[in-house]
């Protein structure tokens, strides 16, 4: 563990384009994840956004609950058994003006609160499609992918305490849509990635810089090039823990399969097609929470 401890993810510099295509495909390959710096989200956005975030995670319960689903475990998440110390809210399709303010409105948010929220749900939207469209090129595809996919907002809560030291703040898991992107809590650490090899690599707070990870459907839709990453988050101190999570998901209705590029007589096609919204239902009825559901969807032909 102390090896794997001091290695780190890889780095993509947002404004280094072209030079980093072939980091970043890298990166996405080996790793399925990595750190973006030099994203063109204000600071002081991201810090507003977290101050509104500690204070919707604070609401009652009561008020909490009316976060209800639009997709499938899209809403408000309680503490669980399986992840007794993570909370979330959720909000699906971020770049619908509407679902902001249905969102908004569930959990009383002010008119700044709104504001907030608006402005960084547009600007992390563009900016995750902005990396999902630089993935694609890095691999050779040039026409636009993810027009009209939408993203789901998730900011999470861990309620760590002195008692809780050690243990799991939220399970091992692949994410399930194409990537997500991460502003982390910057005081608080406990995200640890999983590597090829099996060993977990800490990825320690760096204020100012996104995450990114890639999920089950970047899999799929590669046809078996980008890597699903396994991660989970650990309680390392007693303090609430903080983080936002914004998801690139899938086409609402189109069946989603690897472009004709990926598939070769070396590389035949490996998933069915599937939408994302079966796909996601497929992991939440069978609780297979770590990439093993694209077994079930393994092309036989």
């Amino acid at each position: 563990m102390g090896e794997s401890e001091r290695r780190s993810i890889p780095t993509i510099d947002v404004e280094n384009f072209p030079a980093e295509y072939r980091k970043l495909r890298e990166a996405s390959e080996e790793w399925g994840c990595f750190r973006i710096v030099n994203h063109k989200i204000p600071l002081t956005v991201m810090s507003e956004m977290k101050k509104v975030v500690r204070c919707l995670l604070d609401l009652p319960l009561e008020i909490k609950q009316r976060n209800t689903d639009v997709i499938a475990g899209s809403g408000f998440m309680a503490p669980s058994q399986v992840n007794p110390l993570y909370e979330a809210l959720g909000l699906y399709d971020m770049a619908s003006s509407q679902a902001v303010h249905n969102f908004s409105s569930q959990l009383d948010a002010s008119p700044h609160q709104r504001e907030i929220i608006e402005i960084y749900a547009r600007a992390i939207h563009e900016l995750s499609m902005d990396i999902a469209q630089k993935l694609a090129q890095s691999m050779g595809l040039m026409d636009n992918e993810f027009e009209g996919w939408p993203c789901e907002f998730r900011i999470n809560k861990y309620n760590f305490t002195p008692e809780t030291v050690g243990s799991s703040g939220v399970q091992l898991h692949t994410d399930s849509g194409f990537l997500t992107i991460l502003q982390e809590d910057e005081n608080v650490g406990g995200l640890e990635v999983m590597d090829k090899s099996g060993a977990f690599v800490s990825v320690d707070p760096l204020p100012g810089t996104l995450l990114v990870n890639l999920g089950d459907f970047a899999t799929l839709w590669s046809n078996g090039r980008l890597y699903n990453v396994k991660h989970r988050v650990q309680c390392k101190e007693a303090a609430i823990r903080v983080s936002i999570a914004t998801f690139l998901l899938g086409p609402k209705e189109a069946a989603v399969e690897a472009p004709d590029e990926f598939v070769n007589s070396e590389h035949p096609r490996l998933y069915i097609p599937i939408t994302y919204e079966d796909y996601r239902k497929l992991r939440l009825s069978t609780k297979l929470q770590a990439g093993e559901a694209l077994e079930l969807v393994r092309s036989h032909s």
